[in-house]
């Protein structure tokens, strides 16, 4: 019976220990990756702005009026740096939710950390992830990015998807930023433009997908079943060029074909194609709407 509760005990014993070596390794894992916060979080800031952090982080002794000073250095700081930020959402119009940094390899000579930026450029809400590695040469520094990856939640992507994967392979962040704006400020003159004529005209227009989407249809009062649909994507090239596509496409039924077998379906599509390269999108749609007669009523 001795050995019987000699040998539980010990099999606790050995679990209590497993436990404790497992605790261990967290607390010495949490440390380091206190000191990468404090590294991580200093690491873009010079002069009394580093001192601060340095400061504000324990990392640096101070009394009670220096602490203060610190706080009233920040304070300053933290509204410079909100006022630039600002400015430069409006500039470019991509607005930055979150970025997070975590550190992965740090020496005196090569740092490398994982970055992750997630934010919106008008509807279309994006997530970049990539790894950036710092190395010294010299006096100088050299930068590279690897690892990138690109997710963009948005309804229009399907012309999108080859240009991301070409801009992974590339790692061009410019050209991926660049793109975005202007694939969202295609995407918003479209959407603007359907819903003023779905404003003007709601009768005849409707947007069956919402303002957002690719296709609007004109429904005459008095033809039942005839439809005019405007599809409208935005097509994106692997190489960054972004260009709107319109087409305009005649729903006619079944019945009508067949009574009259020579009506040329196809007349309307080239002629509106005529009327885009010469009036543009919005003149050109509003032209269609007046020229079949579906705006007598409004």
């Amino acid at each position: 019976m001795m050995e019987e509760v000699s040998q539980e005990d010990m099999e606790e014993v050995e679990v209590l220990e497993a436990q404790i070596k497992h605790l261990q390794a967290e607390v010495s894992a949490l440390k380091c990756q206190q000191q990468d916060n404090h590294r991580d979080i200093t690491f873009h800031f010079r002069g009394e702005m580093q001192d601060a952090m340095l400061c504000m982080c324990g990392q640096r002794q101070g009394d009670k009026k220096e602490k203060e000073k610190v706080l009233s250095r920040l304070k300053e700081e933290v509204e410079e740096m909100e006022a630039d930020l600002k400015l430069q959402t409006e500039m470019n119009g991509i607005s930055l939710n979150s970025c997070t940094t975590k550190t992965l390899q740090s020496s005196d000579r090569k740092l490398v950390q994982q970055l992750c930026v997630s934010g919106h450029c008008s509807e279309l809400v994006f997530q970049v992830e990539f790894q950036l590695s710092e190395v010294k040469e010299g006096s100088g520094c050299v930068r590279t990015i690897s690892g990138l990856n690109v997710v963009v939640d948005a309804s229009d992507l399907q012309n999108f998807n080859s240009f991301l994967s070409g801009v992974e392979e590339s790692r061009d962040l410019l050209l991926l930023f660049r793109t975005l704006r202007t694939f969202s400020n295609r995407c918003d003159d479209r959407c603007r433009t359907f819903q003023h004529f779905q404003e003007k005209y709601p009768s005849v227009v409707s947007l069956p997908g919402g303002c957002s989407s690719e296709v609007v249809t004109l429904n005459h009062p008095e033809l039942s079943g005839c439809l005019l649909l405007v599809r409208w994507s935005v097509d994106v090239s692997k190489e960054g060029g972004v260009s709107p596509k319109i087409e305009l496409l005649a729903k006619i039924p079944e019945r009508a074909l067949q009574l009259f077998p020579s009506l040329p379906v196809g007349g309307a599509s080239e002629a509106f194609q005529s009327l885009l390269r010469l009036l543009g999108p919005e003149a050109a749609l509003e032209s269609v709407i007046m020229a079949v007669g579906l705006s007598r009523d409004t």
